[in-house]
């Protein structure tokens, strides 16, 4: 009699479970049925503009000594010679030793090729050995361009391969914070003018993308395609000057918009 008992109870028990689980189930998805589907944000994609005009603070002249000599040791103790006279004479102008540097040296044989007469075949004989010494001077004292390229000439340096003008990385690193933070501010006004016919606003940023922040090329303002040193006569008798550099740079900014 208890047996039958105790089966009836769990008999009745597992009804209710399933019951319960049933109910359980049904309300779930009701609730499923009546939540809506969450719409789609809404977005503005906007590139920023930033330009800035700088004064360049960073003078840059790369020049040297190209010379020719039948023997290798004469072509480089020749080039040395010239080279040490050069610095001494830049030095002279206030220009600091830190701020010289040897931007390449090399030294190669030269040929002579020619056609052998008895057996008509080209052959190439050594005639001697070129050496070219080149170094840069990288000096803040902008004013001194002229006087630098006076100083180098006169003393021995027949190739004034570059003279530009450009900035410091220092100066370059203020330049980039400070335009970065003006693209950003352009982007959110150029948002704000075409949400607002449209009764948005912006209500968030979504992503940021900042563009490099490239240097444009240095300002050239004296260059030669070469060697010179036949003109022993060449001056820079004109007066260099730098000029303002325009830089620009860009963000692009994804913006979280909404109705007003």
């Amino acid at each position: 009699m208890n047996k039958q008992i105790a089966i009836s109870a769990f008999a009745g028990l597992v009804i209710v479970l399933a019951l319960i689980a049933t109910t359980s189930l049904s309300e779930n998805q009701a609730s499923a049925e009546t939540t809506p589907f969450p719409s789609r944000e809404k977005v503005i994609s906007v590139v920023g503009v930033a330009t800035t005009s700088v004064e360049p603070d960073l003078l840059v002249i790369t020049f040297g000594v190209e010379n020719q000599e039948k023997l290798a040791r004469d072509a480089l103790f020749a080039n040395s010679e010239s080279m040490t006279s050069i610095v001494d004479a830049i030095q002279s102008l206030g220009i600091s030793e830190d701020e010289i540097s040897t931007s390449r040296i090399s030294i190669y044989p030269i040929y002579d090729n020619y056609r052998d007469p008895v057996t008509e075949k080209y052959t190439q004989e050594l005639i001697g050995y070129r050496v070219t010494n080149t170094i840069s001077v990288e000096t803040s004292q902008l004013g001194k361009a002229a006087d630098i390229i006076d100083g180098a000439v006169s003393s021995g340096a027949n190739r004034v391969d570059n003279v530009s003008f450009t900035l410091s990385p220092q100066k370059q690193l203020d330049v980039k914070d400070d335009l970065l933070g003006k693209a950003v501010l352009n982007a959110k006004k150029k948002a704000e003018n075409a949400l607002t016919p449209l009764n948005h606003k912006i209500i968030g940023v979504k992503a940021v993308s900042l563009s490099e922040f490239g240097m444009p090329p240095p300002t050239p303002v004296f260059s030669t395609s070469g060697a010179f040193a036949e003109d022993t006569s060449f001056k820079s008798s004109t007066p260099v000057f730098s000029s303002d550099q325009d830089i620009t740079t860009t963000a692009s900014v994804i913006f979280l918009i909404g109705s007003n």
